[in-house]
């Protein structure tokens, strides 16, 4: 019997193994890297032992560091979750010589499967399906040039060892294909250390659909349905779902005895994933085998009522699999996307910082696998997922549904990340038709505005406007205020904007050039907004962290700095010398009067507000002109206090 389970990973999968590993009753242990000294992976194992460094390969891909760790907390079992060294025979090796359980399949099986060459002759040999193309032995430049012209245009180079879309490339002429078996031989060498190429005739517009396959040391072998993971950008998949709306039950068996006779041609055990493209005419071809749990495992989950870790740890306990082929049935529709801090709107680029608020959605059929909390940190050093969104519908509109809720109401303040792009993927009507195939990204959603950057509009401007007019006062004093008038400077990123905020109690109205928008606020705490705008009442979250302002609403979330009150940059890099209240309060001490000199940085006044002392310093050197408030005076937020006259100011008077 094991008891002790090492997870040989981090972020969700880790946090996601450690709760099924848990629940059956086993002892665990996380590995992190100095960065990942308090993530939450390490703080929910039993135990947690540090590997090395920040860098991936002197941490999670240090296989003896990870074997010491096992030996010395005597875990007798290692998951490698995915990803790192969960594809690597030698590290399966490693733990049997160990006397470690690998929870996965034999080396033999993993090494096979690597290679994309070696696994495709082993596939033909079984009985399934491949695509036309050219794996032999002998893959120098001028072998595959003269098998190119045999398979015909358009073609595919793909590196024998990759995976992920690297070293791999689309041929469509003869004229490209020596530079691109070049680039492709470079970056495979680059990235796996190997530069075989085989060469494949290119399926246009396929879907790309995979079966989940489960097999024991006992000759047992089944498929628990398909996913379908068309979606994708740059051959990297971006929403998962399951069963495939492509897949009729004729294909889906057909397909499902393929990947079994796949499994039990390298004498498979545990979680394996066999990879098909399809196309228009429901042909199926041998892609690859993911000798592993895959990242989107959560959908065939939620369709079979399986947990499939749990039956990782079934088979790595030398026990048959719990349920014969006729037991598993199908139920509903399921869909995941992966929840990045990226940027969509400049090419995907991953964001790094402070994680202010991280708050998951809640409701009926919702399913969340993370590895991260509010008050964490992204760092530059691993993966910017955050989290799967997984949804589950009695029928695939009812997943659609949830799903896009479920994006709309998640709150992440302080990255950027695609939220809103996954929600319009989701929404879109191809998608919606079921008719996307890998080409979709490419083709019909590349100009999505969820992919262009996007300026805060008058409407989400006024919001800011709504809290950061609010202040610090609590809600009453503020809808009582008298009407004011007050310029607001904002930083949306993109651009600095001035507006001019009209407030009358509670009503408050927006100006930007020629655009306005009036709203009336009914509440400004805890973070959310609440407005009635043209008659309807609607609510907005917020965070706000110094002068920087995140919203999240309607879908969508922005975010503007307020620079309203910091200081204007003069030619010696000081300010206007115009000192206003930083927010509503009581004047307590006044230190300055007319006439004085004072230095950059000196306080002038003392604000009270919540219970706290805030000094109001000078922002330059100079002369104080004029003292516009008296101590005991209740001030209002942007109020002018005091001015101060600069050298620089004074120098120019004198040239009138």
């Amino acid at each position: 019997m094991l008891k002790k389970l090492l997870i040989a990973n981090r972020g969700e999968i880790a946090v996601r193994i450690i709760r099924t590993a848990k629940a059956l009753g086993y002892r665990t242990v996380a590995v992190y890297s100095e960065a990942d000294a308090h993530a939450m992976h390490t703080e929910l194992a039993d135990e947690a032992v540090c590997i090395g460094p920040a860098q991936v390969a002197a941490s999670y891909l240090n296989a003896d560091a990870i074997l010491d760790a096992a030996r010395k907390t005597g875990a007798d079992c290692i998951h490698p979750g995915y990803g790192f060294l969960s594809e690597n025979a030698g590290f399966s090796d490693a733990c049997k010589d160990a006397g470690i359980v690998f929870v996965g399949p034999p080396a033999s099986a993993i090494e096979l499967m690597g290679s994309k060459r070696r696994s495709k002759i082993a596939m033909q040999k079984a009985g399934v399906p491949v695509v036309p193309g050219y794996e032999g032995d002998d893959a120098r430049d001028d072998e595959l040039i003269a098998a190119a012209a045999d398979i015909g245009y358009p073609l595919m180079i793909k590196a024998s060892a990759g995976g992920g879309g690297r070293g791999m490339r689309l041929v469509n002429d003869e004229s490209e294909l020596a530079d691109n078996i070049k680039r492709a031989r470079s970056e495979s060498k680059q990235a796996f250390g190997d530069d075989e190429l085989i060469l494949e005739k290119a399926v246009i517009e396929p879907r790309h659909v995979e079966i989940q396959v489960f097999a024991d040391r006992h000759g047992n072998a089944v498929y628990l349905g398909e996913r379908d993971c068309s979606i994708q950008r740059r051959h990297q998949k971006v929403v998962e779902e399951a069963p495939s709306p492509f897949v009729t039950p004729e294909l889906r068996a057909a397909m499902g005895e393929a990947a079994v006779k796949a499994a039990l041609a390298c004498n498979y055990e545990g979680a394996g994933t066999v990879e098909f493209l399809v196309d228009k005419d429901r042909n199926f071809y041998f892609l690859e085998m993911n000798t592993r749990l895959q990242v989107e495992h959560p959908v065939t989950e939620l369709i079979t009522g399986q947990d499939l870790v749990a039956w990782q740890l079934t088979v790595a306990e030398g026990l048959p699999l719990p349920l014969a082929q006729k037991d598993i049935e199908l139920n509903g529709h399921a869909i995941e996307v992966r929840l990045y801090a990226e940027d969509p709107s400049n090419g995907f680029t991953p964001q790094t910082g402070p994680l202010h608020i991280f708050k998951p959605a809640e409701g009926e059929g919702l399913r969340y696998d993370t590895g991260v909390r509010s008050g964490d940190e992204v760092t530059p050093h691993y993966d910017p997922m955050l989290a799967k969104v997984i949804a589950w519908g009695e029928n695939r509109d009812e997943a659609r549904r949830r799903l896009i809720r479920a994006l709309e109401d998640t709150t992440v303040f302080g990255v950027t990340t695609n939220r809103y792009f996954l929600s319009r993927i989701i929404a879109d009507s191809t998608f919606g038709a079921g008719e996307a195939t890998t080409a979709f990204l490419q083709q019909a959603f590349h100009e999505d505005p969820s992919l262009q950057p996007a300026k805060p509009q008058i409407r989400q401007l006024a919001l800011a406007a709504c809290v950061l007019a609010h202040g610090t006062a609590g809600q009453e004093a503020w809808s009582n205020a008298p009407a004011t008038n007050t310029p607001m400077k904002l930083d949306t990123g993109d651009d600095i904007v001035e507006l001019l905020v009209q407030s009358n109690g509670n009503k408050l109205s927006c100006r930007l050039g020629n655009e306005q928008h009036e709203m009336t606020v009914t509440s400004v705490q805890n973070g959310i907004l609440c407005i009635i705008d043209n008659g309807i009442r609607q609510c907005c979250q917020y965070h706000r962290s110094g002068d920087s302002l995140y919203l999240q609403a309607f879908g969508e979330s922005w975010s503007v700095t307020d620079l309203t009150h910091q200081p204007a940059a003069g030619a010696n890099g000081t300010g206007s010398g115009r000192i206003q209240a930083s927010m509503d309060g009581a004047i307590i001490d006044v230190l300055v009067e007319p006439g004085q000199t004072v230095g950059q940085g000196e306080t002038l006044v003392i604000l009270e507000a919540m219970k706290m002392e805030h000094p109001v310093k000078a922002d330059c050197d100079g002369v104080v002109s004029q003292v516009l408030t008296n101590k005991g005076n209740q001030v209002k937020r942007n109020q002018l206090l005091v001015e101060i006259t600069t050298g620089e100011a004074s120098e120019q008077e004198s040239k009138k």
